[in-house]
């Protein structure tokens, strides 16, 4: 592929054969296409277990949580519009702009809320098609923020695309290799998170027992391990507070300020760390971070997720939704971590959030965690270096993810024509 100069009507990256083709056309969507959607679905039509998967703005892509009996789905199937296969689905609001190729599978679509662009004629193939929507800035159309996508959206948007159909094809098939390449990264990752889900049952006594099933051949005779809890092996169990004046308190730079946000499955999520500045710190001291500290989410949806304080959060804060765990010596911090995140570790936490009541762990809960330990601090820590090793690689794997879904990102900046560009 080579460089093309900068112009609207034609990419700033071209396969070279295409280089002498023209300006690509431009069209708005209704030239090319119909928005249609699906006849209307009442909840009292559908069930929670069997049938036809009825799929929502929530489940597009993903598992059906609702279903419409076989009878219904053949009747509206033929007397009503349909997708056909390879026409892209749209949905219209939620996560507006999320786009999916519709594989011929028997299944029906949240009417208003999915739609899909007809598209007889194929003058885009739906291959690139897919692809151009996939690449709006849906959450900024028209230079409005939008929290829906109306038939008139989709009808006025001008869609910028190649005149030749060899040319659509090559850049489809250049980003779905990509594509393919993304997936077989991501399943690779979700094979090592299994694995080392697998090892930890192994590697931690099954509830009930003091034993655990795989242990180090050094540590096979040292015994049973011991049953304790956290409030015995720590000297620190507390969280901080929102800073009064909320999000317009933070600065560019300073001292770290922790959020629920930034605290993942066993690592930090940095890039949208928020700073505070040295006095609003001060009067934050007790809940100032050290290198070691557990940091444990106690709000909200993400309840259970934890990660190891490091350098480079040493000195920060945490709000309130993030819980502030400290170990005594005797308790490696890694092994805490990866007990914590454990089948066992988080089953405590989850029971404590018994009966849909979802608004947090309270610090006597945290410091009555059950926590079994081997009677020797040197099998912790062999433990926690095997399972952090196995951490490195995740995180080196899902790195390589982010690198190949960065590339694809800018090499569609690259392929596809801005007609908003000066």
């Amino acid at each position: 592929m080579s460089k093309e100069k900068k112009n609207t009507m034609t990419p700033r990256l071209r396969f070279p054969e295409f280089r002498e083709a023209g300006e690509w056309e431009e069209k708005t969507l209704e030239e090319v296409g119909e928005v249609l959607m699906c006849k209307r679905i009442f909840s009292e039509e559908t069930n929670d277990k069997e049938g036809v998967p009825f799929y929502k703005i929530g489940t597009l892509g993903g598992n059906p949580d609702a279903y419409i009996s076989k009878k219904l789905f053949e009747e509206y199937k033929s007397k009503y519009k349909y997708p056909r296969k390879g026409e892209i689905l749209i949905t219209c609001s939620g996560t507006v702009g999320k786009c999916l190729t519709y594989n011929g599978e028997e299944a029906y679509y949240q009417d208003s809320n999915i739609v899909w662009i007809d598209n007889p004629s194929l003058e885009i193939k739906n291959e690139l098609l897919f692809y151009m929507l996939s690449n709006v800035n849906w959450g900024k159309l028209n230079s409005t923020t939008i929290t829906r996508i109306y038939g008139s959206d989709l009808r006025n948007l001008t869609i910028v695309f190649p005149k030749s159909p060899i040319e659509q094809q090559k850049i489809a098939a250049t980003l779905s290799s990509l594509d393919d390449l993304i997936a077989a990264q991501s399943e690779k990752i979700k094979a090592l998170q299994a694995h080392k889900k697998g090892l930890m049952q192994q590697l931690f006594p099954a509830e009930g027992e003091m034993v655990p099933r795989v242990r180090f051949k050094e540590f096979e005779g040292a015994g049973e391990w011991e049953e304790s809890n956290l409030g015995e092996n720590t000297i620190k169990v507390g969280s901080g507070i929102t800073p009064r004046g909320g999000d317009k308190t933070y600065k560019k730079e300073g001292r770290p300020f922790v959020r629920s946000q930034n605290v993942g499955w066993g690592y930090l999520i940095l890039e949208n760390i928020a700073f505070i500045d040295e006095t609003t710190h001060s009067t934050f001291s007790s809940t100032e971070i050290e290198p070691g500290d557990i940091l444990l989410n106690i709000t909200g949806a993400s309840i259970g997720r934890c990660a190891i304080a490091d350098t480079r959060i040493k000195g920060g804060n945490v709000n309130q939704h993030v819980c502030i765990i400290r170990p005594k010596k005797e308790l490696s911090p890694l092994f805490l971590n990866q007990y914590l995140l454990s089948d066992n570790g988080q089953k405590q936490i989850d029971d404590f959030q018994a009966g849909g009541n979802r608004q947090g762990l309270n610090f006597a809960q945290i410091r009555s965690l059950s926590i079994p330990l081997p009677p020797k601090l040197d099998e912790q820590q062999k433990i926690a270096t095997c399972l952090s090793s196995l951490d490195d690689l995740i995180a080196a794997q899902r790195e390589k993810l982010e690198a190949l879904k960065a590339h694809k990102k800018g090499l569609m900046q690259q392929l596809f024509p801005n007609p908003n560009e000066a």
